[in-house]
């Protein structure tokens, strides 16, 4: 495996990226725009009615928002026609055959000229009713695979998992990938088919017996969770998850594949700008619920490890994986995208960054003070430069016992 120029590999390729409006795969294009304008053509799959509408939902998921901004300043009044050249949308659903693509002729130009084929598109609800995640994080994927397979220039399948895929078990998590039939517990019995033939089921037996949309909805939501307990998974996101990674694996022939597995994506570190994000991720629903005081405590491990990575890193390794595994026939590749092991965030320090926070306004005075002179030395109030040990043992305690106790 060797890593040339990133930028220069972009150059005149053409790409498809399903789940196109999704978090990731925004920022991804933004990315391959902003570093590599030169790119031929990024086919954006989003689920739409048609063409029409697919743009329509673009424009305004992802276009109109911040994350476009810096482009918007190098393009000005020639983004509209510079998108227009570069990106084509395109209306379908990677839940059917030939990602549900009608237009025929869209299709063949795309199995002529597509080089990379990027799957973001998924359901990322850890509850998700059990026939919607398999069919999309499932066989989703394994409709993708088989698109990718009629484009005659590809070079590599890009499909993004999630880290999670590893369950709950404590130690280090090894980027090996996920066999067919393997359970995460060591139950015999897994088999995607007869998975789908236990859902199919199910919703008849439901439908015989009349049962409402609610009545539905939670069943199927339900045997989602046990399907995956049944096997060691926590919940039916992350085990539809590695079900996808299975069937790719299993069915890739000899196409290059990578997969990404991040940990929980959360705003991004510097490009295009610092903190831009959408949505609540899973460790902004302990700031949100602080913040509207309906979190009073959080029952948990100070020490325990906190594994979040930020999106653009996320999206730099998916850009970055490309070049270094394009055309390596027949190899599957792994990459674990976090930062628990080179970099563990403990919950102490999300508690401390928390309440640093609250007084922020404190400290834009403490940072006034220390860019005005020499004046902090008299006029010291950050809390910092205490040495909580010898402030207790050294100075409280003498004092209270010599002033008030006298």
């Amino acid at each position: 495996m060797e890593l040339g120029s990133i930028v220069d590999f972009l150059d005149n390729k053409v790409m498809l990226i399903t789940g196109a409006t999704g978090f990731l795969a925004k920022i991804f294009v933004e990315k391959v725009l902003r570093v590599q304008p030169n790119v031929k053509k990024l086919y954006l799959l989003v689920r739409a009615s048609d063409g029409k509408y697919a743009l329509q939902r673009f424009n305004t998921e992802a276009v109109a928002k911040d994350l476009f901004k810096l482009l918007k300043e190098k393009h000005g009044t020639n983004l509209q026609p510079f998108l227009a050249e570069k990106v084509t949308l395109v209306a379908g659903d990677i839940t059917c055959e030939d990602l549900g693509v009608q237009d025929s002729s869209l299709k063949a130009e795309m199995w002529r000229d597509v080089d990379v084929v990027v799957n973001a598109a998924a359901t990322t609800n850890f509850d998700e009713r059990y026939d919607v995640a398999l069919n999309l994080n499932t066989f989703g994927a394994k409709n993708v695979l088989n698109f990718a397979q009629k484009c005659v220039n590809i070079k590599l399948l890009l499909h993004i998992s999630t880290a999670f895929v590893s369950g709950e078990k404590p130690g280090l998590m090894l980027e090996t990938p996920y066999h067919l039939g393997e359970s995460h517990n060591g139950t015999n019995g897994l088999d995607i088919d007869e998975e789908k033939m236990i859902l199919e089921n199910k919703m008849k037996e439901l439908k015989s017996h009349n049962a409402s949309d609610e009545l539905i909805n939670v069943a199927m939501k339900d045997l989602g969770m046990q399907r995956a307990n049944h096997y060691g998974w926590p919940n039916t996101y992350v085990f539809t998850k590695a079900l996808g990674e299975m069937i790719i694996g299993h069915l890739k022939r000899d196409m290059p594949v990578v997969i990404i597995r991040p940990t929980m994506v959360t705003s991004t570190f510097k490009e295009p700008f610092p903190g831009w994000i959408e949505g609540i991720k899973t460790i902004d629903s302990l700031a949100l619920g602080y913040a509207k005081g309906s979190l009073t405590c959080f029952v948990g491990n100070p020490n325990g490890i906190y594994d979040v990575v930020p999106a653009d890193m996320v999206v730099n390794a998916m850009i970055a994986s490309i070049p270094a595994n394009a055309n390596l026939t027949c190899s599957e590749t792994i990459y674990h995208v976090g930062s628990s092991v080179s970099n563990p965030l403990k919950f102490t320090t999300i508690q401390k960054c928390a309440f640093r926070y609250d007084d922020m306004n404190t400290e834009k005075l403490r940072r006034m003070l220390r860019e005005s002179g020499s004046e902090e030395s008299i006029f010291y109030f950050d809390p910092r430069i205490i040495d909580w040990d010898n402030y207790f043992e050294g100075i409280h305690f003498p004092g209270l016992r010599q002033h008030v106790f006298k």
